[in-house]
């Protein structure tokens, strides 16, 4: 059974789609099967996986609304073991079209739950809105992986993104996990950039990755090529990146035997 993994923060621009992407092309080259769910009505996980919106017939939206298989609409990626269940701008209206159905709140754990045997890893690409949609993929996971940009104002908003997190903990989910807190764009020539780890780590500590995301150009072109960045150019920083990220999330769940000393790419 696949481990489930929301990808959230309310807070927009701070890497939640770029790590959903590369994380799992990543794990794929890891030989994981992995599977995204692109729940933002953005659909720029589908886009930045090499998909073209306009040719979206049928999306996680029907599977939510129209109880449509989700098995029927993965798509496969250009990497062998990386799939994706596609969004689309449908997406927008699903939350008053969900407010009368029953149990609203478990809508997309039961659409997960028919495809997750088949899978080592569900990213949940998570709208930047703690809406009906996010609830639901908080509700459907079995952690969250928290992006927060070493930017100015970093730390805004996570105070209620952990406020729902405890909520849905004690309503909806209680074996809801946070995987970790991840530092997205990070360069270390600014001071900024360094003040913000240092906060992120001491209020956080043993929660955040040791993996941090540098600052890329080629990790910001690789989405308008529909590609993620280990296949626009492995040898980028943002590349290895996030594959090292993905050695130490198979290291946190046991599922690699490789040694902590070992796990980074110089």
């Amino acid at each position: 059974m696949g481990k489930v993994i929301a990808i959230a923060n309310q807070k927009g621009g701070v890497g939640k789609t770029t790590t959903a992407i590369n994380l799992a092309a990543s794990l794929a080259v890891l030989e994981q099967r992995v599977l995204i769910v692109d729940a933002d009505p953005q659909a720029n996980a589908t886009s930045g996986s090499g998909f073209d919106t306009k040719n979206i017939k049928t999306s996680i939206y029907e599977c939510l609304i129209d109880d449509v298989n989700p098995a029927n609409i993965i798509l496969n990626s250009e990497i062998e073991g990386f799939d994706l269940i596609p969004s689309s701008i449908d997406l927008v209206g699903a939350e008053i079209e969900m407010l009368n159905q029953p149990k609203r709140e478990m809508i997309l754990k039961k659409v997960i739950e028919q495809v997750r045997d088949n899978y080592d890893f569900i990213l949940i690409d998570c709208s930047p809105s703690l809406g009906l949609i996010t609830v639901n993929s908080l509700t459907a996971a079995d952690s969250v992986i928290i992006p927060v940009q070493c930017e100015y104002f970093a730390l805004e908003g996570l105070g209620k993104l952990l406020n729902t997190i405890k909520i849905i903990q004690n309503r909806l989910n209680s074996m809801l996990e946070i995987e970790g807190f991840l530092l997205t764009m990070y360069d270390s020539r600014l001071r900024l950039s360094n003040q913000v780890m240092d906060e992120v780590k001491k209020h956080f500590q043993q929660m955040v990755f040791e993996t941090i995301i540098q600052r890329n150009i080629k990790l910001g072109e690789a989405p308008s090529f529909g590609k993620p960045a280990i296949l626009y150019d492995a040898d980028s920083k943002g590349a290895i990146n996030h594959l090292n990220l993905a050695r130490e999330l198979l290291q946190k769940n046991e599922k690699t035997r490789i040694k902590s000393a070992e796990k980074i790419i110089e």
